[in-house]
This record gives C-alpha cells, structure tokens and sequence, in this order.
C-alpha cells in the first residue's frame, strides 16, 4: 500500500478527479489502479475565494515496487505506515482462575479511563471499573435538572459520571499529540464500533457531538462486560490502600475495600476531592498552569462568513471553527479554548454555590451562536500555597460568578461592547444566551484577576482584526471558564506509575497528562500497557515475543 500526501483539488471537483490526480502522481495508467481508501480529508481556507481540499490517500497499484522504484525522488509518495493496533501481551489462561486481589482497579469513566479499561479487558484481565456518577442516561436526567430546574447532583453532571466531561462538549476527536505507535487510530476505531460516523477515521477535525456520545459510551461499556470487566457505578473511592509506598486497594466511600496493586487514577479534572485525598495520603502532587476566563457567543453566520467567504454553508465545510492567541502588552496570553460552531454555552458547575461554563454541540452543530473560551494562561506563581492553591483560586472565581449571576445558578454575562468601555450591560442584543438555566447581565470585571480582564480588554479588537466583528458589540461574554485543564499534576515514572506510590498509575486529563477526548484516551491506552505489563512481570519486555499479535 502506497502513502499520497498533499493531494490537492477544488472544493466542488468532480469525483473523477480524485483518480486523475492519483493517476497522474503515480505515472501509472487506470488499469494499474486497483483500490484507493481516503486516510484523511482536509481543507485549506486561507484563501477564502479559493478553498481546496487536501487529501491524504492510501493506494493498491499492482506493481508496487516499481511505481515507487520510478518515483522514489517524488515527494509525497510513500509505503502506507501500519496503523493496525498491537497488544503487547496477554493475560495467561490461568489468569480467570486467580482471585479478585490480581484484578487492576480504573477509578473514573471519562475518555481515560474508558480506554484504560478496554484494552485491559481486550487483553483479558477484566478490569474492575470504579464511577463515582451514574450511568450515562441517568446522569444525563441529572445534568438537564440543573440547566431546567436549578436543581444541582455534585455527584452526578458535566463533570462526573459515566463518560467523563467529554460526554457533555463539541466531541472532538483531533490532538496535536506526538503518535508514533498510531494510538489514535485505535480510539478512531474503537468509536466507530461503537456507533460513531465512520467520517471521523477520515475528516481533518473530527467530532461527534453529545447525544451520540452518550450512545457511545454505554456501547462501550456494554463490550467491556461482555470482556469480563465489572463496572461499580455510584461508588466513589474515598481512600486508598498504602503500604510503605505500595498500592494495596481502595476503600469506597461506602466503607467497602476493594484489593487491588494496580490502580489507574483516571478521575478527570474536577475531582478536587480525590486530589485533597492523594495529597494527605502522601501521593505526590503538584500544582501545575492551567487557564481561565470566559465563554464568548457570536452568530456562527459570522464565524462562517470570516472563514470561508462565498462558500459559506457548503456541506463538505461545515460550521467554520477558529483558534486565536494573543499576547498581550503586560505579558499574559488570551487564547480561543474549546471553540464549539453551532453549539451552546452549558453550566458546568460540580459543587453547590458555583457557576462553571463551558461548550457544548451536537453532531449537526446546526444552534444559532458559535462559542469558544476565551482565556488567559496563568501559573503556579499566581496562586501560591502549595500543590491544591490552584483548586483554591478556581473555587474563589466560580463562587464569585455565583454571586455576580444573582446566587441561583444563572451565570454572569456582559456584551463585548460594554466590557471593552468598562461599563455594565443591562439588556442583551443581537446575540441571544444559550447558556442554561440563565443569563445574568452585569460587569465581568470583579469575576476574574485585574490582570486577565486587562488582557482579555486587549484581546478582543486583536482578534476582531483576524475575524471581522469578533469584537462586535453585541457579542456576549459569560463567566466563569476555569475548569481548562486540571490545576494539578500527579507526578508519574516512566513506567506510568506514580513518582511515590508503586501501583497507582495516575493517567488522563485529572492527572495533568492530557487534554481532551484524544489524548485522554490515547493515554488510557499507554496506562494500559503499562499495567498489563506489570502484571504479567514484564515490565521491561515492552515490545517483546507477543508484542506482534493483533487481535482487534
């Protein structure tokens, strides 16, 4: 199979041009062509009258060796790399007959840990999966109960429960991680089976959307079971189990122990509780930078028409994205974070008292109002006082947003207009809210540091100079964007296992190793192997006789 990089054509070309272009690449004629399989479709907006798309193409020719001996000085031509999954190793025979002690726990299932307990089970060891939320349908009553009613589960919403915080966003499937093994193909895959459009094993910037996100999830769950893995929903882990720095367990908060010496950590980034925990237990943690700011709305007819001009609404395009930086005067950085076309601005929050924002689609992305973060970059220097200081400061804005919003969960908002002149809003404009339960419009500027609403005021007419009418005035800003990443980072060995605590493999966003559904999973995957590894006394045999095999 041959590897075409950088085939470009016309937005609208016919479909025959694709096999001209291949043709003519290859110096090869039509009957020489045997199969031809689009590994990946983009396109180039930079010029808006003249829109392209670029492909990247796996072909069969018949005479391989000697199509690539004639062009072996033609760039962009190439032997297709083997993306195929390969498990490096197995759970012996014996393994079903051991007892629950030699089981590997996953705490949380988000996109990590999802992954974490796939693999484990796809290579036998059938996981015990711990979810402190509920299964996904129900979670999803839970979270519509505070965007209808007001009516907040800590337990059960954006943050926690079955399918992690992804489930409840735009869905996203692209990263700009570092994958040489092809992990993602294997995420791509694996969603795929599970009900996913098989689009997203080709498209550039491929995304789902929630409901089939929830979908999703439950069908995986479903292929985990059926592999032996046991799932505990409503269970959440308030201790582990230490032994002179060895993992031997957990303990729920139900009073229950669980024997386990390995233990993936994949509990997503709003788990402050856990975090608090795994620091009086002595688990090393540290603070790391994360982001905060707002959600900003603008029409998506806009988006659309600054992106790609005449060909605006085309269906090979779709609901036109964005991603800006800005680096202000007094030395922050504001950044578009989480950009979600045709979506809707959602509340977030996972504890009583605070409002959280964040961006949510669907696969059609067909709402009214494009939305995104826009947030400003801050470190541990900001807030210090030691690993959980960062946990501090998130609490203190989204109380403060609370406040702002009226105390009842409706968040604070503010035209662009108004919060660029430094002036209350009072009554909202061509830009309808999306956010739920509420808006309410007030001055931003007590929600979030003098610091980061100096650089945000400076942001805004930079980027209306990358997007016409970005700064519009009737554009909305909703507060508060704080939960971007996790504000810790539970430090970890090469081996994947924590710096201090032997057997407990901290892994995912929460841990501060990933960022988003991609790369969560794609760490999931790596944990994975590290723990099969381990169990298998093989921990320096990664790649080893079973390394080749490929099952699924």
């Amino acid at each position: 199979m041959l590897r075409l990089t950088n085939v470009i054509l016309p937005l609208d070309h016919p479909a025959a041009d694709l096999q001209a272009a291949i043709l003519a690449r290859l110096k090869i004629a039509a009957d020489d062509l045997v199969r031809t399989t689009i590994f990946r479709r983009g396109y180039d907006a930079r010029k808006r009258s003249a829109i392209t798309l670029v492909y990247t193409l796996d072909v069969e020719v018949k005479n391989e060796e000697a199509v690539l001996t004639q062009l072996k000085d033609v760039p962009n031509v190439s032997i297709a790399p083997d993306t195929s999954y390969k498990f490096v190793t197995h759970a012996p025979e014996q393994f079903s007959q051991r007892p629950d002690a030699a089981r590997p726990v996953i705490i949380g299932f988000g996109p990590c840990g999802i992954f974490a307990a796939l693999i484990l089970a796809q290579m036998g060891f059938r996981p015990i999966i711990l979810e402190r939320g509920k299964v996904v349908r129900e979670r999803t009553k839970d979270t519509w109960g505070l965007w209808r009613k007001r009516e907040l589960n800590p337990e059960s919403n954006v943050q926690f429960g079955e399918g992690g915080a992804g489930t409840f966003s735009d869905g996203k499937l692209h990263s700009g991680i570092k994958d040489p093994k092809h992990y993602s193909r294997k995420v791509l895959t694996e969603f795929v089976n599970a009900y996913a459009p098989e689009e997203i094993l080709y498209v550039s910037k491929p995304h789902i959307g929630t409901f089939r996100l929830v979908k999703m999830v439950q069908a995986m769950r479903e292929t985990i079971e059926s592999l032996g893995g046991e799932f505990r929903f409503e269970a959440k882990v308030a201790d582990l189990d230490i032994d002179q720095g060895q993992m031997r367990g957990v303990v729920l908060a139900s009073g229950e122990r669980i024997v386990s010496d390995h233990v993936v950590l994949a509990v997503g980034h709003s788990a402050r509780d856990t975090f608090q925990m795994l620091h009086e237990r002595g688990v090393y943690v540290e603070a790391k930078p994360f982001s905060i700011g707002f959600r900003i709305e603008h029409p998506q007819s806009l988006i659309d028409r600054a992106r790609f001009g005449k060909f605006a609404g085309h269906p090979l395009l779709g609901a036109a994205d964005y991603k800006l930086v800005h680096h202000c005067s007094n030395g922050r950085t504001v950044y578009s974070f989480c950009m979600c076309p045709g979506g809707t601005v959602v509340a977030a929050t996972s504890e009583p008292g605070r409002v959280v924002t964040n961006g949510m689609s669907q696969y059609s992305r067909n709402e009214r109002n494009a939305n995104s973060g826009i947030v400003v970059g801050i470190t541990p220097e900001d807030y210090p006082g030691g690993p959980l200081a960062g946990i501090d400061l998130q609490r203190e804005l989204e109380s403060r947003a609370f406040v702002l919003g009226g105390g009842n969960y409706d968040a604070p908002g503010q035209l662009v207009g108004d919060f660029i002149a430094g002036k209350p809003s009072t009554e909202v404009g061509a830009v309808l809210p999306s956010y739920k339960p509420g808006v309410h419009l007030t001055d931003l500027a007590p929600s979030l540091p003098a610091y980061a609403i100096e650089a945000i005021r400076e942001a805004l007419p930079a980027f209306d100079r990358q997007i016409r009418g970005y700064a519009m005035r009737d554009a909305l800003l909703t507060g508060v964007e704080t939960r971007t990443s996790s504000p810790v980072r539970i430090k970890r060995q090469d081996n994947f296992q924590s710096v201090n605590t032997k057997g407990l493999y901290p892994a995912g966003e929460g841990a501060g190793y990933a960022g988003g559904i991609l790369s969560a999973a794609v760490d999931g995957i790596k944990v994975a192997e590290a723990v099969a590894l381990s169990m298998v006394g093989a921990a320096d045999a990664r790649g080893g006789a079973q390394a080749g095999e490929q099952i699924y």
